[in-house]
Parts: C-alpha cells; structure tokens; sequence
C-alpha cells in the first residue's frame, strides 16, 4: 500500500473513531456479562480491594481472593458469600515475591481453573522524600506495585491467549500520570503499571487476541486510609473520592470494556495541559492546585490496600 492510501486510510478512521467516541458519551456500551467468570483480586483483605469483590460478587462471579492480610482476606470471603457469591476462594499471598505469585497461582489454576479476570489492586505507600525513604521501602513499593503485575500476567495470561478471552485490569493512580512531591517512588511505581498495561494491551493487539481486554485506572486520592492525612487544596476541582464510587466505576469500565479510566474528569483537562504548555507554567499550575503539599500531612502506615 503505497503512502497516500495509508494516509487517507489512517484520516478516515481516525474521523470514524472520532465520532464513535462522541457518539458513545450519549449512547453508553452495552455492558457485558461477568456471571461464571474467574475474577482474581490482589489487595482483596481491605479497602478497594473488597469493595470490587462484594460488586463481582453479586454479578454471579466466581471469586479468587490473593491478601498478605489472612484476617483481613477471610472478612472479605465472608461479605462476599453475604452479597451472593456461590464460589469464594481465599488465599494468603505476598505479591512482593515473585516465587509466591507463581507457586499461589498454580494452586489457584489447579483449585479453581483458569482466571479470566485478572485485578492487580494490591498496592502500598511509603509516604516519605525520596532522600530520606529506606532502599528496603523503595524495593518494596516498586515489587508491590509493579513487579507482581508482570508475575500475575506471566502466571494467568497464556491462559487467556490460548482461548482468546479475558481482561486485565491494572488499578494504578493519577500519580502514574502526573509526578507528585513526596511521591517518588510511588509515582515511578505507577508509571510504570501504566506503561506496562499499556504495551501487554496493545501485544494483545498485534497478534489478534482481540477478546483479551485491558482496563487502566488512574484514580486520585481515595478514602481507603492508604493516604490517611493527606489534603487536597481545590476539593471542588480535586475531591478526595469515595471508595464505593470508584469501585463501581471501576465495575462498570470492566463491563464496558473501557481502556482507561481517569478519575475525577477534571484530571483528563490536568493531564491534557501538562503535554502542551511549558514546564515552568506547568509548575506553577501544579504549586496552584497543590501539588506541592499534598503529602505535608501524610500519616498513613506501608500496608497493603
């Protein structure tokens, strides 16, 4: 195909594609089915984590719950089957350790089957500059966050690729979007969630493994305590969100097949006019909605959420 039939290709999908987005903000996608699918949560003991459980649950799910938390993971267990889940499978895990991924999840392949829906919520904070955060918690924060999203994709993707069905969804943060202070390690860790979601969707992509769905959430502060403390400046611009509300966004990007999820909206138009505008104007907006100081008042404790 020579270079103008490539362009005119390219032009007219793109104004089609176009108008199917502005088409969809009215008439929203049907959402699919989850009933007899294996959703497998990380993070499922608390916060985010069990509130997606409770929801999955009462769309017919069969439920594979992954918590360092055994209590925590039990409770969980126990909500779920109160809010109608016939198949809860709970399991101790450390997503900071690659070898405990795979050994947990062979024994979740051999118990239960094949995961079909693969949450990777497990997630932890350090909370502290950069200079002064121990090389241990730095280490973690990057395992926990990152690391155990390649582990729980090695361990349940070749699954998904042979029957060309599944959906892998990475709840990051606005922090893998926008670099915040105090942040550091946090904010690497989330980048690099976002990045790799991102390149597995589109691998996906090029071999025709179009019935593999991705969905990337990029949320901002939520009131799970994982950042207990901190303060947004602006909260008509940037609320700090309600746990209930975002998980059932969260559901419903799943059953809309919806690639990213940014929340609030506010944080489209932040995100868009930090790619244009120049750095120094950048820092000033950013010092302006409170950037700077989110984390002066942190006092939340490295947990799982």
């Amino acid at each position: 195909m020579n270079f103008f039939l490539e362009t005119l290709r390219v032009l007219v999908l793109s104004i089609y594609f176009l108008l199917e987005s502005l088409v969809l903000l009215f008439v929203p996608v049907r959402k699919k089915s989850i009933a007899g699918e294996i959703v497998l949560i990380t993070g499922a003991g608390s916060g985010i984590g069990r509130l997606l459980a409770l929801k999955f649950a009462r769309l017919g799910a069969t439920l594979v719950l992954w918590d360092i938390n055994q209590e925590g993971n039990k409770e969980t267990s126990r909500l779920a089957r109160e809010n109608g889940a016939v198949r809860v499978h709970a399991y101790m895990c450390d997503c900071s350790k690659r070898q405990e991924i795979y050994r947990v999840a062979d024994q979740v392949k051999k118990e239960v089957g094949d995961v079909s829906v693969l949450i990777n919520n497990a997630g932890m904070v350090t909370g502290k500059k950069f200079i002064e955060s121990p090389d241990s918690l730095v280490e973690k924060t990057m395992e926990v966050n990152t690391m155990a999203h390649f582990w729980t994709y090695k361990a349940f993707l070749p699954a998904m690729m042979a029957s060309n069905h599944g959906h892998l969804v990475s709840i990051a943060s606005s922090a893998g979007l926008i670099g915040v202070n105090g942040l550091a390690d946090y904010c690497a860790s989330k980048f690099a969630a976002v990045g790799f979601a991102e390149a597995v969707g589109l691998e996906m992509l090029a071999l025709g493994k179009t019935g593999i769905k991705t969905t990337i959430v990029c949320p901002y502060l939520i009131n799970t305590g994982l950042f207990d403390g901190c303060k947004t400046k602006w909260p008509h611009l940037l609320p700090i969100l309600d746990s209930e509300y975002v998980a059932e966004k969260i559901v419903s990007a799943v059953q809309r097949e919806q690639v990213h999820l940014i929340i609030p909206r506010s944080l489209y138009f932040f995100c868009f006019v930090k790619s244009i505008i120049p750095v120094k104007m950048a820092v000033v907006v950013g010092e302006y909605f409170g950037i700077f100081n989110l984390m002066d008042h942190f006092r939340g404790q490295v947990k799982k959420d």
